[in-house]
């Protein structure tokens, strides 16, 4: 009675990677260029989700202020491409670092903040980035209030891709990579490390976990995927700017996190899926009043699916198999 439900849930989550496999490559083929655009920034927002994820899901951290990470990684790697000519390729591992630096030594004096209290000094942060990031000192090097444009990058090698085509395949490869490197993580010791302080801090202490290390790693960690995820929004927008990455984002990001599930790794695509579009559909409805209608759909969906996509999905299986036991 346990091994044919495993089994039959093996089957279909084979089955159902084949077809979202095959529809990601034939996708930018069969549609337009606008929409090609449109899921490379869903595929960018479910990195920066992801990030969000494993500090916020898996190990029990709250966080208003990724917007700043986010940041840091698409100024780093706009001014590494324009000041410095290097290869937009290379700009993501060193937004990665960057912002996996930026983030452990952040995460180290929050260790003394928790629930809320953490919430609150992410949120200043999210606050003051823009606002450092258009100081004069630095304005040889984000171009102050007016930004910095950066080129498209074309195909490699000769590839009979256009610009959105590629850059589209290449945040595909690189969203597949974090994911798994994510998914590796939660099953290996540090992850189970990571998960026990969210459950119990004070077990997982007296388990012999560095709370603190780990706490300050998951952070950095965390910052990295999002600054990653900024790098790729970078180069795939081709513009930044100060006013483009203000604390809506940091809350975007957050309400994506909560309509995908918590704690579930898949559910980052569907939270990009809601930063991304809902907001366009509400605009669709009133451009002068784009915000409620945002809240309107937003808590409908709440309504609907109180624990998220992943919350509903798990209660469709629970129905599913009692119908069928």
């Amino acid at each position: 009675m346990v091994t044919k439900p495993f089994g039959r849930d093996r089957t279909i989550g084979i089955a159902i990677g084949v077809i979202l496999f095959v529809a990601a490559i034939a996708l930018p083929f069969v549609t337009k260029s606008f929409f090609v655009f449109q899921v490379t920034m869903v595929l960018i927002y479910a990195i920066a989700i992801l990030g969000l994820n494993l500090l916020t899901g898996f190990n029990g951290q709250f966080s208003l202020g990724h917007a700043a990470f986010y940041a840091i990684g698409a100024y780093t790697a706009a001014i590494l491409m324009d000041k410095a000519e290097i290869s937009y390729v290379w700009t993501l591992p060193v937004a990665g670092i960057v912002c996996f630096a930026f983030g452990f030594v952040f995460g180290l004096p929050a260790l003394r903040l928790e629930g809320i209290y953490l919430a609150l000094a992410t949120f200043a942060l999210s606050v003051a980035t823009p606002q450092i990031l258009k100081l004069s000192p630095l304005e040889h090097w984000t171009g102050g209030v007016q930004g910095i444009v950066i080129m498209k990058p074309d195909a490699p090698f000769g590839l009979p891709l256009n610009q959105d085509q590629w850059l589209y395949f290449f945040t595909l490869i690189v969203t597949v990579l974090l994911f798994w490197l994510a998914h590796n993580l939660l099953k290996s010791r540090t992850g189970r490390a990571m998960m026990a302080i969210r459950d119990n801090p004070i077990a997982s202490r007296s388990m012999g976990i560095n709370n603190s290390i780990y706490k300050a790693l998951t952070f950095g960690l965390s910052a990295s995927y999002t600054g990653i995820a900024g790098a790729l929004g970078a180069i795939v927008v081709q513009f930044v700017a100060p006013d483009s990455f203000t604390v809506i984002l940091s809350i975007a990001l957050l309400v994506g996190l909560v309509v995908g599930g918590v704690g579930w790794i898949p559910g980052a695509f569907f939270g990009g899926l809601f930063v991304l579009f809902v907001p366009n559909i509400a605009e669709q409805f009133s451009k002068g009043l784009s915000g409620a209608f945002y809240g309107i759909i937003l808590m409908g969906l709440m309504f609907l699916m109180p624990a998220g996509v992943a919350g509903f999905i798990a209660m469709l299986r629970r129905k599913v198999l009692r119908h069928e036991g």
